[in-house]
């Protein structure tokens, strides 16, 4: 479940359907992969039901580390970005940080 959005991007795309901030060619699969982030209790179900036959779920290092990320596209950039705790996802963000 979603507990919390830590940006614009994430909020709108899964509570709007759409968002200026993430190219439009991404819209569908990011707001999947919401979906699935709010139906599922474990991130062994995202990587499981985020999109067969996984998500590239990876956790993230230095001042990051806590962190983790998901692919929306593995070559634009574009991730969702998120912490997981007690079977919850919070700060949940859309961002193209590389």
């Amino acid at each position: 479940m979603i507990r919390d959005f830590g940006n614009k991007i994430a909020a709108d795309l899964f509570h709007k359907g759409s968002s200026k901030g993430l190219p439009k060619q991404f819209w569908m699969r990011a707001i999947h992969l919401l979906e699935v982030m709010e139906a599922v209790e474990t991130l062994d179900d995202l990587k499981r039901d985020g999109f067969p036959p996984s998500v590239r779920l990876h956790p993230l290092q230095g001042a990051r580390k806590g962190d983790w990320a998901i692919d929306i596209h593995k070559t634009s950039g574009w991730r969702i970005t998120f912490q997981f705790e007690k079977n919850e996802f919070f700060n949940v963000k859309i961002e193209n940080y590389h």
